[in-house]
Formats: structure tokens, C-alpha cells, sequence
């Protein structure tokens, strides 16, 4: 069959191949504008394979993509059906897949987004095994949170006996890098506010920091050898935040860039990886009881939009789980 052809065969399955449940934008704009709406059955194309969602997970960049604060950067294809991370089920391989056969259950990033749904189709490459130890829908907080917080602390170069300033450790990327920095040897302080306080801990952190109470540098008289950057910081807190390494130190930075400035430590700014390698390494740590996933709560899919007014009100704490209505999946 040649290209064309193929191309023929896919669109009409697509119209044929029924329909399901997503949360999707038609316009950029409030949470308002997320519509849980039927929409058509995707059709895997070559190298793909089609998922049958078991849950997506929030994350917060997700907020900025639907107001259209990125859109200059990351412009959408409207209709736009959410969700980069994906828990699931395989159904269908895509022509020249091997490796992952119907029943299987992956994980994965989508990185063209789709997986607020039912059913999304993702390129195999992306995809791993997901952990057996742990629930599957559970499993679709781990891909983007995860792996940029194993990249980031990869980064770092964290050796046992290290001091690590964990910067926003109650949010989804800060409970990975918590665990890892901890796996890796390292002693942990963690900030967090009074809600993620307690969970902070249970990451394993040695010391949580609260900076609602006053300043980090009024908290922290002795200077860390890495700092983890994971919030987004104004320009003008950059410099007292890095005046907390000592001299020869590292930061490394997934949100705010740090000015690399005339110190001797060492800023290096991280832009996660769709890496499948990172991804199974991570389900490596699962499965062998090392590295916990922390959900902190569960939703239907069409609680979408309520999820994102959570979101934008300061009102979730580590990642969050969307489950499709299980009523619908054939």
C-alpha cells in the first residue's frame, strides 16, 4: 500500500472508528473554555500506537498553554484535546511497531498533547513499561514530573553527603527531586509551604523550610552546595537565592534562569527531555520500592476546568490524577 493510500485507509477509520470523551480548547482563555465533548477516536499512524487512557495528569505549564500566555512559543492546532502525560493501555499497534503489543500497559509524555482523553495515539518511542507495583492510573504522574526532576538532578552531579536546597518541593516536580536527591546520598532541605509541609517530609526531606514565614536567606545560615531551582523566581530574588551556594557550588534551574554572575558557582538551566530511557529507569526505582509516587488526588476527566481553577488558585498540592469514565472504554 502506498503512502497515499495508507493516509486514505486511516482518515476513513477515523470517521468510522466512534468517538470519546476529552477535555479540549476551541480558544485560548480562562478555565472556562475546557469543554469535556465528544470528539472522533484517534487512528494510530505508522510508529504509533493507539492507548486506551487509564488517567493524564495536571501540570501546571498546562495553565499558561490554555490562557495563551505560550502561544507565541508553543502555538496549538485549535481544536486542542490536553494532557502530555499518559497511563494506559495499548489497543492497537501503528504500522512498524514491534515492541508493544495490544494488552500491554505503557506510560509515556504525549508531547502533542491528546491524552485528556480516552483514547490518545503516541509516537512507541516515547513509551515504556509501565510499573507493575503500583495502580496504573497512579502511574500517569510520573512521566513529566519525574523525568525532569531526574534530569535535573543528573545535572547537579549530587554525590552522597552533598547539602541540597530543594526549591519547591510541594509541587509534582519537587516530590521527585526531594526522593531522588535523598536516593542519591545527598542531605535534603526543602522548602514548602504549610500544606505540603507534611508530605515534604514524607519525601524524605531532613529539613522543610517554610518560605511563606519569612525569607530563605533569614532561615538558612549555613550555605548549601546545590541549589534545585523548580519555581519560576522574579529576576531580583535570583541573586540572594544563589548567594545561598557556596563558593564552587551548583545550581541547576528548570524554571527561572540563574544568571551565571561573577561567584564561582556553577548555573546551568534545564529544559527537559522526552527521554523513554529516563522514563524507565524511573519505573526501575518504582517497582524496586525506592522511589514512591505521591498522587495527591484523583478526578474524573470532566473535572478538568475544575482542576485548573484549582490550579490557578494556589489549591493542589503535589501531582493530580484525571481518570476517564471507565464506563465508556471498550
Amino acid at each position: 500500500m502506498n503512502g497515499g493510500s495508507a493516509h486514505m485507509v486511516r482518515l476513513v477509520r477515523a470517521f468510522y472508528g466512534g468517538i470519546m470523551k476529552s477535555a479540549r480548547i476551541h480558544e485560548y482563555g480562562d478555565p472556562s473554555v475546557i469543554r469535556y465533548e465528544d470528539a472522533p477516536r484517534p487512528v494510530p499512524g505508522p510508529g504509533e500506537v493507539l492507548v486506551r487512557v487509564a488517567a493524564t495528569s495536571f501540570n501546571p505549564t498546562e495553565m499558561a498553554l490554555r490562557s495563551g500566555v505560550l502561544r507565541d512559543l508553543f502555538p496549538l492546532a485549535l481544536p486542542y484535546t490536553l494532557g502530555w502525560d499518559v497511563a494506559g493501555t495499548v489497543v492497537e499497534p501503528g504500522e512498524g511497531v514491534d515492541e508493544f503489543a495490544p494488552g500491554a500497559h505503557v506510560i509515556g509524555r504525549s508531547d502533542g498533547g491528546g491524552a485528556a482523553a480516552e483514547y490518545v495515539t503516541v509516537p512507541a518511542a516515547v513509551l515504556t513499561p509501565a510499573p507493575a507495583s503500583i495502580p496504573l492510573a497512579h502511574a500517569a504522574a510520573i512521566p513529566i514530573a519525574g523525568v525532569t526532576a531526574r534530569q535535573a538532578v543528573e545535572r547537579a552531579a549530587i554525590t552522597p553527603g552533598l547539602c541540597v536546597l530543594v526549591n519547591g518541593a510541594g509541587g509534582g516536580v519537587g516530590g521527585f527531586a526531594t526522593r531522588l536527591a535523598k536516593h542519591a546520598g545527598a542531605h535534603v532541605i526543602a522548602t514548602a509551604g504549610p500544606r505540603s509541609a507534611a508530605a515534604v517530609r514524607a519525601h524524605g526531606a531532613d529539613r522543610v523550610v517554610d518560605y511563606t514565614a519569612s525569607p530563605l536567606t533569614e532561615q538558612l545560615a549555613d550555605p548549601v552546595d546545590v541549589l534545585l531551582n523548580l519555581v519560576p523566581v522574579p529576576p531580583s530574588e535570583t541573586g540572594p537565592l544563589a548567594a545561598l551556594v557556596r563558593p564552587g557550588g551548583r545550581i541547576v534551574s528548570v524554571a527561572t534562569p540563574f544568571p551565571a554572575g561573577d561567584t564561582d558557582v556553577a548555573a546551568h538551566h534545564v529544559v527537559a527531555r522526552n527521554d523513554a530511557d529516563d522514563l524507565a529507569a524511573l519505573v526501575r526505582l518504582v517497582d524496586a520500592g525506592t522511589l514512591t509516587v505521591d498522587v495527591s488526588a484523583e478526578h474524573p476527566l470532566s473535572d478538568m476546568a475544575r482542576v485548573h481553577r484549582l490550579g490557578e488558585a494556589g489549591g493542589i498540592r503535589g501531582k493530580v490524577v484525571l481518570v476517564p469514565p471507565a464506563e465508556r472504554r471498550g
